[in-house]
C-alpha cells in the first residue's frame, strides 16, 4: 500500500505540471486573441468549443472518468481564454465614457449610445427627497429592503402583472445589474453553464465570467426576426446547464417573444430543472403583447426590475428582484455580505415614486422610436421595427463595416452610438437609443446620415 505522503507528492507534481501547462495554454490564447483582434473575428467560437467538448466527453467514457468534472474543468479553461481575449472589447459603455471625456474638453455630443431617459423623475421624487429626513429613513436596515417598500412593490407587481406576489418574494437591489450579478453568483457555481440569447445586454456574460460560469450563446438573426430556436436551446442544454437568461422586451433589438414561444422556453427550463433569470426592466416600454415570466408560476424564476427606465431614476441606483422566498433568502445573504443594505433614503424615495403615473414616459419613448425608425428606413438601414424597449438595432449595409471603428470615428462628428459588437457577434450593427428629445434625435440622425454617405 502506497505511503500517503508519497501519494501527496505525486499529486503535487501533477498539480505543478498542470500550472505549467495552463501558463503555456494562456500564452497561446493571447496569441489567438491578437489574431482575432487584427482580423475582426469574435472572441468565442461556439462550434470549436462544442467540438472540443464532444472529444472530452468521449475521452471520459474511454477513461471511465466523471464527465461532469471534466466538462466543468473545460469550462474553466474556456472562460480563462475568453478573459484573456476580451480585454479590449468595446461596448456602449466604452463609447459613453469617451463621449463624457470629450464633453469635459468642451465638445458637444449627442448621446444615442446609452439607455438613459432625458426626462426627469416624477415630481413626487422631488417631494420625497425633501421629506425623507423627517421620516427617519436613514438607518441600517434589512438586506432584503425596507418592509414597507417591499410590501408596496409586492402590491405594485401583483396589480401590474395580475399575479399574487408577497413581500417575501421581493428583494431590493442597488439597480437591476446588481440583481443579475447576485442571482448568477449565488445560484450558480464555477463550471456551471448559463444560456444567453443574443443579441443581449453584455452584463449577463460579464457577470457569469466573473463567477467562473460558462456562457453558451444562442445567436438570433435579423432575417429570422430575432427569434430564438427552441431546438437550438434544447441542443445546448447539458448536465452543466443551470440557468437561462431572458431579456424581453430585448436590449438591443426591442424584440418581444410570443407568449407561445415564451411558454415553450419556460417548459424547457422546467423539464431540465433550470433557473430562469428574466430581465424585465423594459416591461413598461412594451408596445406589443407581452407577459412576465412570473405568470408561468415556475418556482425557479428570478425576475429583475428597476426604476432606471420606468421612472428615469438612473442615478438613484434602485431596483428589485422577484422570486420564490427560498431564492430571495439565498440572494439576501449574498447581498448582506456585499452592501449590508440598500440606502434607506433611496428606498423611501422609490417607494413614493411608485405612486406616480409614468404612462407619459411610455408614450414619449414610443414616439421617439417611431422617429428613429422613419429616419433609419430613409437611410436604408436594415432593422426590425422594435416591439418595445428604447432602441433601434440596425445593420449598416457596407462592405467591411466595423461598428466599433465606426462608433469611435462618429464621436469626432459629435454623435455617440453603440457598436453592435457589445451585444454579441454583430460587428456590422449599431444600436441607436431613443432617449433624447425628438429635435436632438433628428440632429443625431442627420449626422449619422451624412457620415454614412461620406464613407460609402
Amino acid at each position: 500500500m502506497a505511503d500517503i505522503n508519497e501519494l501527496r507528492s505525486k499529486m503535487d507534481e501533477i498539480t505543478i505540471e498542470m500550472i505549467k501547462m495552463l501558463k503555456k495554454r494562456t500564452g497561446i490564447a493571447k496569441e489567438i486573441g491578437e489574431i482575432k483582434k487584427n482580423t475582426g473575428k469574435v472572441v468565442t467560437d461556439e462550434s470549436r468549443e462544442d467540438s472540443l467538448r464532444i472529444k472530452i466527453i468521449s475521452l471520459c467514457k474511454e477513461l471511465n472518468f466523471d464527465e461532469t468534472i471534466a466538462t466543468k474543468f473545460l469550462n474553466f479553461l474556456l472562460n480563462e481564454s475568453v478573459k484573456v481575449q476580451s480585454s479590449n472589447k468595446q461596448t456602449h459603455l466604452s463609447i459613453f465614457l469617451k463621449a463624457k471625456s470629450l464633453e469635459l474638453e468642451g465638445r458637444k455630443i449627442i448621446h444615442m449610445e446609452v439607455g438613459e431617459p432625458d426626462f426627469l423623475p416624477p415630481q413626487i421624487v422631488k417631494d420625497a427627497l425633501e421629506e425623507v429626513y423627517d421620516k427617519g429613513f436613514f438607518k441600517y436596515g434589512q438586506a432584503k429592503g425596507i418592509p414597507q417598500f417591499r410590501e408596496a412593490l409586492a402590491q405594485h407587481v401583483s396589480k401590474n402583472f395580475n399575479i399574487d406576489v408577497k413581500q417575501e418574494n421581493i428583494m431590493v437591489n442597488p439597480g437591476a445589474r446588481f440583481g443579475i450579478f447576485t442571482a448568477i453568483n449565488t445560484l450558480l457555481n464555477s463550471g456551471d453553464e448559463l444560456i444567453v440569447i443574443e443579441p443581449a445586454w453584455p452584463a449577463y456574460k460579464d457577470c457569469a465570467l466573473y463567477a467562473g460560469v460558462k456562457v453558451r450563446t444562442i445567436n438570433t438573426t435579423l432575417e429570422e426576426n430575432w427569434e430564438p430556436s427552441i431546438s437550438q436551446i434544447e441542443q445546448t442544454i447539458n448536465s452543466n446547464t443551470k440557468m437561462i437568461a431572458l431579456n424581453y422586451p430585448n436590449n438591443p433589438t426591442g424584440k418581444i417573444l410570443s407568449k407561445k414561444l415564451q411558454d415553450e422556453i419556460v417548459n424547457l427550463a422546467i423539464k431540465n430543472d433550470l433557473y430562469i433569470l428574466s430581465d424585465e426592466i423594459y416591461s413598461q416600454y412594451a408596445y406589443a403583447d407581452w407577459k412576465s415570466v412570473l405568470c408561468n408560476n415556475y418556482e425557479k424564476s428570478i425576475v429583475t426590475q428597476s426604476f432606471s427606465k420606468s421612472h428615469a431614476m438612473t442615478g438613484f441606483r434602485i431596483g428589485y428582484t422577484i422570486a420564490h422566498q427560498d431564492i430571495i433568502d439565498k440572494l439576501s445573504k449574498f447581498a448582506a455580505l456585499c452592501l449590508t443594505n440598500v440606502s434607506e433614503p433611496v428606498q423611501y424615495i422609490a417607494m413614493r415614486a411608485l405612486e406616480a403615473d409614468t404612462s407619459d414616459n411610455t408614450n414619449t419613448v414610443q414616439r421617439r422610436l417611431e422617429l428613429l425608425a422613419r429616419k433609419a428606413k430613409e437611410m436604408n438601414l436594415d432593422f426590425v421595427v422594435p416591439d418595445g424597449a428604447m432602441y433601434i438595432f440596425a445593420r449598416v449595409n457596407q462592405e467591411g463595416f466595423d461598428g466599433v471603428q465606426f462608433a469611435n470615428s462618429l464621436l469626432d462628428k459629435g454623435l455617440a452610438v453603440a457598436p453592435g459588437e457589445g451585444f454579441g457577434n454583430y460587428q456590422n450593427f449599431i444600436r441607436l437609443s431613443a432617449c433624447q428629445d425628438e429635435e436632438i434625435l433628428t440632429d443625431g440622425m442627420n449626422i449619422l446620415t451624412e457620415y454614412v454617405r461620406d464613407i460609402q
